[in-house]
């Protein structure tokens, strides 16, 4: 549950535990918790949600507003049927806040708002059942629920919720975690547990306690899934924290009981459809709750083509429920493995990074068995390939290539696999030609034949080839590269424009093979000499966890221009950028410049909350960072030795525990060449 201008209401905890609350309550006693770091065996048993819940969840795209309604509901389940949603898998149409009064009736029963809901809970259920569909329904292990409004929560009226729920048809519950009035966190969720169960209806149990308490230690014997971080928003930064937090769980994750990272943003307008199906991807590598999150009566094709991609959604479904791990992620270039039932491994390649990346790895890192090739599938362009064992590709920035590979007696029917590729630096100076080399390189057990490249640019742009194009073969492990001179027009702003890069090639059986990866090249100015601040230069490029980039001024999450004065420990500083983690902000330095400074901190604006950290990069080198650092602390100084860099990149990151209120400012920020 998430508020757009009241981000932290969730997170509300009033009062101590007290014998007469829990009396109040009518809680049983909990019982005793996992040893701490070891992953718990599910008690439930129950049969329910063996793969990861799919479904939609309208609190995304609606929160409290007027159109969350039945209307609402009974088209999104019309929409699943009509769009094959429902055929790749989505089950859960689900409710969130706002859903019921304000009040309950005499009798303490939950009432369904007579606007919203005119024919009340069991007529939708009955509507989304008749589609061959599942109805979910919220609420919070509290006093109240997570809304200003103060709809009813259920501390203390588990049973007879549960009761209303079961007796409505509803297949699935979200359970919160505001106004919990300090109960144990294990107590509250496993006393709704209970009262599910006393129903005798199977239904879906998602504990959103938000990972404050480490659900992954002891909720596999209470829920089928937990949420393990802070709410998500629709923006770059936000996705990537949470998805660096539940990474590393992925022990605890099985059948009938998934680390849940949050709902999915896909569609909602935040990021581009290459950040979308990231996310999607990933989401679906780390066998994760797919919950739609954006109004599918306004959704693009573009969206439904990412949410119903069949074969990504089976690597999310896939029966064995192995959550994926980490194979390697030096400098934003994550691998990431997802052992599968039928002994494949799905494989995404990941691009944290701001610019397109080489990302490697090989058969044997990710655990299959060693073969004289495999069969690769492409599962975004729904190709196959084989492989001698080498999975690599160009990934471009915020980018993500998901494979499936396998050992496999017929991969010698698949042409072989190619990565395209560019050395060189894209940062190009407007009138002035840049040298950039293509390369197209055999991965395959068998020999790429007549394979030729092409590069283009946009329209005005000059690109010319200094090398040979083509070649009659390229063996495994071999590469035909191509020298290239890139021009872009004098008088070309500032910015980035797209490039592609196209091969071609036949397969020892004749078949032709056409292959493309998109790439930016950034028109850029040499940097000022002198020292100048960094909040007056032309950046790169910009990504936050919310909201923009602010020059000289704070960031305020949401529009640009929204913060106010830079303050750090009670001083207030004119110059600088204020950014909010998951923060990185790039700048052309052209070899020219030799020291970044800057006064670093947490800004006063959000009192004793947040926790971040600083990093300096010089092109793929951290060259200076400080550790976390919290409100409490004043600005620290930070200097970082850059010389010969063409790119310096000023990085926040979210000191390890989400982005909940990390405001952070680069004051008095300076680059000097």
């Amino acid at each position: 549950m998430r508020h757009l201008h009241t981000r932290t209401t969730r997170r509300r905890v009033v009062g101590a535990l007290t014998a007469g609350l829990l009396c109040a309550a009518g809680l049983a006693a909990p019982a005793l918790a996992a040893p701490a770091g070891e992953p718990t065996a599910p008690t439930l048993a129950d049969g329910v949600a063996l793969t990861p819940p799919m479904g939609f969840n309208n609190w995304n795209s609606t929160h409290c507003r007027p159109e969350f309604n039945e209307s609402m509901v009974k088209g999104t389940a019309d929409l699943f049927v009509e769009k094959g949603l429902k055929d790749a898998g989505y089950q859960y149409v689900n409710l969130d806040d706002c859903w019921a009064l304000p009040n309950r009736d005499a009798d303490g029963r939950l009432v369904p708002d007579p606007v919203r809901f005119p024919n009340g809970i069991k007529a939708v259920a009955d509507y989304v059942h008749s589609k061959g569909l599942k109805l979910g329904i919220y609420t919070s292990a509290g006093t109240k629920t997570c809304d200003s409004a103060g709809f009813p929560g259920a501390l203390g009226h588990e049973y007879s919720d549960a009761r209303q729920f079961a007796d409505w048809g509803v297949d699935y519950l979200k359970y919160d975690n505001c106004n919990n009035q300090g109960v144990d966190a294990k107590l509250r969720y496993t006393t709704m547990r209970d009262a599910l169960k006393a129903t005798g209806r199977p239904i879906v149990y998602s504990i959103c306690e938000w990972g404050q308490n480490k659900p992954w230690e002891w909720a596999a014997e209470v829920g089928h899934s937990w949420r393990t971080t802070g709410d998500i928003s629709d923006s770059w930064g936000s996705m990537l924290s949470i998805l660096k937090q539940n990474l590393p769980l992925a022990p605890y994750a099985g059948p009938g009981h998934w680390n849940d990272p949050d709902m999915l943003e896909v569609g909602n307008g935040g990021m581009t459809d290459t950040e979308y199906r990231s996310h999607f991807s990933m989401w679906s590598v780390m066998a994760a709750p797919l919950l739609i999150g954006s109004d599918l009566r306004k959704a693009s094709r573009s969206t439904f083509d990412i949410l119903d991609n069949k074969e990504v959604v089976a690597v999310d479904q896939d029966p064995l429920g192995k959550q994926g791990t980490v194979v390697s992620s030096e400098g934003g270039r994550w691998v990431v493995a997802k052992e599968m039932k039928d002994g494949s491994r799905a494989v995404a390649l990941f691009n944290e990074s701001g610019t397109a990346q080489h990302i490697a790895t090989n058969t044997g890192a990710v655990g299959l068995p060693h073969a004289a090739a495999y069969t690769l599938r492409d599962l975004w362009q729904h190709k196959s390939y084989n492989t001698a064992g080498t999975i690599s590709a160009t990934v471009p920035a915020h980018g993500t290539v998901l494979v499936r590979v396998f050992a496999d007696h017929r991969w010698a029917q698949q042409p072989p696999a190619v990565e395209l590729g560019l050395d060189g630096s894209p940062l190009i100076e407007a009138g002035r030609p840049a040298t950039l080399t293509s390369v197209v390189t055999d991965l395959g057990r068998t020999p790429a034949l007549r394979v030729g490249a092409e590069l283009t640019g946009p329209g005005g742009w000059t690109v010319r080839a200094a090398s040979r194009t083509t070649s009659a073969v390229v063996p495994t492990g071999h590469a035909l590269r191509t020298t290239w001179s890139l021009t872009p027009p004098a008088g070309t702003p500032t910015g980035s424009y797209d490039l592609t890069l196209r091969a071609s090639y036949r397969s020892p059986a004749g078949d032709r093979v056409e292959s493309t990866v998109p790439l930016t090249a950034s028109v850029v100015v040499p940097p000022p000499s002198g020292t100048s601040g960094l909040g007056d230069l032309p950046w790169l490029s910009a990504t936050n966890g919310y909201g923009p980039v602010e020059r000289n001024t704070s960031n305020g999450e949401s529009a640009a221009g929204d913060g106010h004065p830079l303050t750090v420990g009670g001083v207030v500083y004119g110059k600088g950028l204020g950014v909010h983690a998951e923060s990185a902000v790039e700048y052309y330095a052209g070899t020219a410049c030799e020291t970044v400074t800057a006064d670093v901190g947490v800004d006063d604006e959000k009192g004793a909350k947040g926790t971040v950290a600083f990093e300096i990069w010089a092109d793929g080198t951290k060259v200076a960072s400080t550790g976390v650092l919290t409100n409490a602390q004043p600005a620290q100084p930070l200097t970082a030795d850059v010389t010969g860099a063409q790119v310096v990149r000023l990085v926040v990151t979210d000191g390890g525990d989400g982005i909940d209120s990390d405001h952070a400012d680069w004051a008095n920020a300076r680059l000097t060449c």
